[in-house]
């Protein structure tokens, strides 16, 4: 693609649509950012898209959302007419041009006979996923970038299972995309007039009532073995969590609930917080002020779009501690499995999945409980797009997570989901503070019996195409020459997902298993400008766990920093 021709044919092409022209003569001139808007359109994959709002190819905007969702019209056109009636459920978040194109892609779909059900306003990611399935859909949209600053959107797809498309229908999606014409082929009606006619339906708000109904059976203790006055703070990042949070808290009778207020509501700005990721503790700025004055045990943060939970705990000298996405899904996983037996609900042959970079004390845990543990790729497109085969193999689904704080407690909702994690971790929380321990003290006594499994996870940002460029480079490097040891352990197998792995499917993944217990992955990230690295081991103290990563560590970092 020749960027400047590409930028000339947008400037013709925009008559009429005077934000994007304006931003495009701003940049006349300038070569490195006609380049980085025009030197590709932006990528479809099994994520959908994602990208920086604005004018150009390789940018969220009316253009490149009209393209995708036309293509994915005419794709679901070919499979029949029962399929345009099933039909789309579209969703968003706070974001900037979040509700524009959910309300562009409604009239695109209508416009090709594609029966759409949107949300009146915003709505959490897992609702999406479960009311997909509830209303039996084709497809599912969301408009989100997730946890990105907020310079971003994004388009998620999903498929008749409620979970995120795979390679199998995004491929078959992505060439109907690549045939249209973004400026021409393009059909589109009115958005009111398509409600008018029926084809497009507005959502009740029963659909909400059902997903938070869903979420409240879950729930595995009530009544007085829970603590429920105990002091929580919560926070929706100004996002979508807020309202269904505190909804399914307050109607399980949780009476210590303190909600971040200048957090509370939605803000596409996200102004208190500026990166809203709840995996960077800087996050929890506002909570941790708000914890101290009301004495919370606990912190929650869900993302903007609620499909990730993040925890903190206080600790005996009074300060917060941030628990990472392993050890929230161990003290969840314990919790939910010792739970289940003590109620005599405990699945003979239940099965959990987390992904590849996720840690191995939750399979140790499960294993304990008679419980399985099975590997996919990272995302939970690939965790709960395996819930089919493995109860077509006789499994019952308990549990499924990733080390990136996503959670899934149930198979009705096939994508992470915030607002049920948010709900189990207040549970445990008020259960074990009943019995007086605090979640620290639970993952200690955790630590004691399975042994002291240790993470960390490293992430390079290279921006750019050069920095992509790089990433290739540094994975081409480990690829071909790895070292025979690393921190002073022998390599005892590299696995190379490139090609498969079992019965995982190919990716651009690496996972050098080392001596003593101990692993360490590389992988480019599917969704920002950096390579990441996942750091494993398991000890038999703190201490020596910790200092066998910081070994592992310093000698991937400065493998991985000669590569120019």
């Amino acid at each position: 693609m020749e960027a400047d021709k590409v930028y000339l044919q947008w400037m013709d092409k925009l008559e009429g649509h005077e934000e994007l022209l304006h931003e495009l003569e701003e940049i006349r001139g300038n070569a490195e950012e006609i380049e980085d808007r025009f030197c590709k359109e932006l990528e479809f994959g099994t994520a959908g898209l994602r990208g920086k709002l604005g004018a150009g190819t390789n940018r969220m905007n009316e253009f490149t959302v009209g393209k995708a969702t036309q293509g994915i019209a005419e794709f679901i056109s070919e499979k029949g007419e029962e399929y345009r009636q099933r039909g789309v459920v579209i969703a968003y978040d706070c974001r900037h041009f979040s509700k524009e194109f959910a309300v562009l892609a409604s009239e695109i779909l209508a416009a090709n006979g594609v029966h759409v059900f949107i949300f009146e306003s915003l709505r959490p990611t897992p609702e999406l996923s479960y009311t997909i399935r509830r209303l039996k859909a084709a497809a599912g949209i969301n408009i989100t970038a997730s946890h990105n600053p907020k310079q971003y959107n994004g388009y998620k797809v999903y498929w008749e299972s409620g979970a995120q498309v795979l390679d199998n229908i995004a491929d078959g999606m992505y060439e109907k995309i690549q045939q249209v014409d973004m400026f021409e082929g393009v059909a589109r009606s009115d958005f009111d007039r398509a409600v008018g006619k029926g084809i497009v339906t507005v959502l009740p708000e029963k659909t909400d009532r059902d997903y938070m109904d869903l979420v409240k059976s879950l729930a595995i203790r009530g009544g007085a073995e829970l603590e429920k006055a105990l002091p929580i703070v919560y926070t929706p990042l100004n996002g979508a969590g807020s309202i269904p949070v505190k909804t399914i808290l307050s109607e399980r009778g949780f009476t210590g609930i303190h909600v971040v207020p200048e957090q509370e509501f939605p803000d596409p700005d996200f102004t208190t917080v500026g990166y809203p990721n709840p995996e960077d503790t800087k996050a929890f700025a506002l909570s941790e002020k708000l914890g101290a004055d009301v004495g919370a045990e606990v912190l929650i943060a869900t993302d903007p779009d609620a499909d990730r939970m993040a925890v903190e705990v206080r600790d005996e000298s009074g300060n917060y501690v941030s628990l990472n996405g392993n050890q929230t899904g161990v003290i969840l996983i314990h919790y939910i499995l010792e739970g289940l037996e003590a109620v005599g609900k405990l699945p003979e042959k239940g099965a959990m999945i987390k992904s590849i970079v996720t840690g191995d004390m939750g399979a140790a845990i499960g294993k304990a409980y008679g419980v399985e543990m099975f590997e996919t790729l990272t995302g939970f497109k690939n965790i709960c797009g395996k819930i089919p085969e493995i109860k077509k193999n006789g499994y019952q689904y308990v549990f499924g997570y990733e080390e990136s704080i996503g959670y899934a407690v149930s198979e009705e909702v096939r994508d992470k989901d915030g607002i049920s994690a948010a709900m189990f971790v207040c549970e445990a929380a008020a259960f074990y503070r009943k019995q007086g321990k605090t979640l620290l003290q639970v993952l200690q006594e955790l630590y004691e019996k399975y042994g002291y499994y240790k993470e960390e996870q490293v992430s390079i940002v290279l921006e750019g195409i050069a920095g992509a460029k790089r990433i290739g480079r540094m994975l081409e490097a480990f690829r071909t020459a790895p070292l025979a040891e690393f921190g002073g352990m022998k390599v005892e197998e590299v696995i190379d997902y490139q090609n498969g792995y079992k019965d995982i499917s190919k990716s651009n993944v690496l996972k050098f298993v080392l001596e003593n217990e101990t692993w360490f992955s590389v992988r480019p990230s599917g969704t920002e400008p950096k390579v990441k690295l996942y750091f494993y081991t398991k000890g038999e103290s703190e201490g020596t766990a910790l200092a066998a990563i910081e070994r592992v560590k310093e000698d991937v970092l400065k493998q991985l920093n000669h590569v120019q």
